[in-house]
């Protein structure tokens, strides 16, 4: 005689959530990243509306008088946004490979545009902790970027330096070879249905 025993679904609250957050069949996948980042882009915007009004005086490098720091004035350094902004896309991109890992493809999406937000990463937080203030970070505003152009190429010659100019080009290269490869990934998948199947039944990976 042999018993056959099978695992009864959990039919709590929690894991029905579960089951429906990490679901490759939702028309649009949400998983755990998008649990956090959800929480995180509300933060975020939140920040950038108090930011784009009344924004903290700036001090910036050369003119020894404080400025006005909102959107407004086109004079802004939004670091606490830019840093926000950067752990909602952190959490997109782990969406990515998320939805990948489910799918059983490689996560080679999520690392391929990994390469903006590492530049982003790098000049709006490493560069001023290594400048020893964040005035001398890069502003969004139009006055900032060019007076921050003018005082760093000043002191450092950065534009004639071989390290700024392989960043550069591999950012864009690198951009260039994420929507060949973003576009070769998404032309291959294709949604499998019937006639009384819904269009949103889920994705698979290739075609037969």
């Amino acid at each position: 005689m042999i018993a056959i025993l099978e695992r009864r679904e959990s039919t709590s609250l929690w894991g029905r959530f579960c089951k429906w957050i990490t679901s490759t069949e939702n028309r649009l996948y949400i998983g755990w990243f998008g649990v956090l980042m959800i929480p995180t882009l509300l933060t975020t915007t939140y920040v950038f509306i108090i930011t784009f009004i009344a924004a903290p005086l700036v001090d910036i490098d050369g003119i020894r008088e404080p400025v006005s720091g909102s959107l407004l004035y086109e004079n802004n350094i939004l670091f606490g946004a830019i840093i926000r902004t950067s752990a909602v896309i952190a959490c997109y991109m782990g969406g990515e490979w998320e939805l990948s890992f489910y799918l059983g493809m490689r996560p080679w999406i999520a690392v391929a545009y990994s390469a903006p937000v590492a530049a982003a990463t790098t000049v709006f937080l490493i560069n001023p902790i290594g400048q020893g203030s964040f005035s001398d970070g890069m502003p969004l505003g139009i006055y900032g970027i060019f007076n921050l152009t003018i005082v760093f190429q000043a002191k450092h010659n950065i534009l004639m330096h071989p390290f700024h100019m392989l960043g550069v080009a591999s950012v864009f290269g690198g951009s260039l070879f994420s929507d060949m490869h973003g576009s070769l990934i998404t032309s291959s998948l294709i949604r499998e249905i019937i006639e009384n199947e819904s269009a949103n039944a889920g994705y698979r990976f290739g075609q037969e």
